[in-house]
């Protein structure tokens, strides 16, 4: 076993750290402490030098995972927070956001703090967590957003439920001015939205399921553009599935106001005909629900362009007899963590729409930035947060080999291009060729 002083070199890789925006062939870096330290700090060779042979792998600081939900507390029976963690490190990540839609809700301090220090003490993942905007999840009256952030919430989502009262939304807005962390919304109208389990169109008409317009997220979404301009607030919309929303997020852009946007993986590589193609499982419910092939191709433009500067995979753990039931019945979600690397390699990166500076940036530097992390890069003196990753490896997607609790996914069976093979956090490697090491919490 590795002690945290012994210098690790990793030797051959090719580096490629978009938050220099640098990509480096068959190159080194170093790491001691904890950190990334210089040659020249480890010349003296009074400490231990473990070689990683990195030829052929690509090196990538800090995956970072803005949307995540842990289920803990009070859902343990989907995921917990040991589980969670396994499940990003198998997965290539080093930081996960999870959404405080817990039971309780992480709407006071001592929730952050717990689920900081709880993820910490397991060791495998940097657990960054996202505190309610509303008291109790219930939209009528603001959670404490200034403590639940000096507790270490790094951003604030009802996430689960929009924000439906204009009024409370652009209060939160107006908070955010003075906070350094964004405001999260679920974009649903909630009457359109009422009664559905699918996306509206020709899929939905066919098979006789209740369908939700595009247009039911695309109104929110340009409310709360319009309260972002109003108020100058820091606005995140979560999970973006509607060309109605691109649109204002191509106005706020031009506007100058500070709003920003996520995609899932699942959005970019599935279209509503995976509900018919799995006949009628609920592994293929999600909200927002899948679209057809247009919007799917919008998004992908949208990631490319920049329009959309983050990826995330909503990771929607649950329990399998909860998704064994009627598709009307069934809860809304997907188990992304383990598959979200290799989906957005094989869409983006194999079929030449994005370079890899780009295209990592999207799971790097984006999220980081949103959340006002303030990650340097890899550098000297930085925290080693980093992943090796074999963008050439082919794999098929099984379930039954997650980490997570939740093996409910539409992706079984699919082939995909590329995986992590080792993550590291804070120097110490949490899993390597594939198998993620023990937890420190365990």
């Amino acid at each position: 076993m590795t002690n945290r002083d012994d210098v690790i070199r990793i030797r051959g890789a090719r580096i490629i750290d978009p938050f220099r925006g640098i990509d480096v062939k068959d190159d080194e870096l170093h790491v001691a402490g904890g950190r990334i330290v210089s040659r020249d700090d480890v010349r003296d060779g009074s400490r231990p030098v473990r070689v990683v042979d990195a030829h052929g792998l690509w090196l990538v600081p800090r995956l970072t995972d803005m949307h995540v939900h842990l289920r803990s507390p009070g859902q343990e029976w989907k995921e917990d927070l040991v589980s969670g963690s396994q499940a990003a490190a198998a997965g290539g990540f080093t930081i996960v956001a999870p959404m405080g839609n817990t039971d309780p809700p992480v709407d006071i301090p001592s929730l952050v703090e717990w689920q900081r220090h709880r993820g910490d003490a397991i060791g495998l993942v940097r657990i960054f967590p996202i505190g309610t905007i509303t008291h109790g999840l219930q939209g009528e009256r603001l959670a404490d957003l200034y403590t639940l952030e000096q507790a270490g919430a790094v951003g604030f989502s009802d996430d689960g439920r929009v924000v439906a009262s204009a009024r409370l939304m652009r209060a939160a807005l107006s908070y955010s001015v003075s906070l350094r962390h964004p405001i999260i919304e679920h974009a649903e109208d909630r009457a359109l939205a009422e009664g559905t389990v699918m996306h509206e169109g020709d899929v939905s008409q066919r098979l006789g399921l209740p369908g939700v317009p595009e247009q039911a997220e695309a109104l929110i979404a340009w409310r709360d553009v319009e309260l972002a301009g109003l108020t100058g607030g820091r606005l995140h919309l979560a999970h973006v599935s509607s060309l109605g929303t691109l649109a204002a997020l191509a106005y706020a852009k031009r506007s100058g106001l500070t709003v920003s946007a996520e995609v899932t993986p699942h959005h970019l590589y599935l279209t509503d005909e995976a509900v018919e193609a799995w006949d009628y499982n609920p592994v293929t419910k999600v909200n927002p629900p899948l679209r057809p092939q247009s919007i799917r191709q919008a998004l992908i433009e949208a990631v490319v362009s920049g329009l959309v500067p983050v990826i995330a995979s909503d990771h929607a753990p649950h329990h399998a007899d909860e998704k064994a039931q009627p598709y009307s019945a069934a809860p809304y979600g997907i188990s992304g963590l383990e598959t979200s690397l290799g989906t957005v390699l094989t869409v983006l990166l194999h079929s030449g729409r994005m370079n890899p500076v780009d295209l990592f940036a999207r799971l790097s530097k984006g999220p980081d930035q949103v959340m006002g992390l303030n990650y340097p890069g890899l550098l000297t003196g930085a925290e080693a947060d980093l992943t090796l990753i074999d963008p050439n490896a082919r794999w098929t997607v099984d379930p039954a080999r997650f980490y997570s609790k939740g093996h409910n996914t539409p992706m079984a069976g699919e082939q995909l291009t590329g995986r992590a093979v080792a993550t590291m956090c804070r120097g110490r490697w949490t899993m390597r060729d594939g198998e993620v090491l023990e937890a420190d919490g365990e």
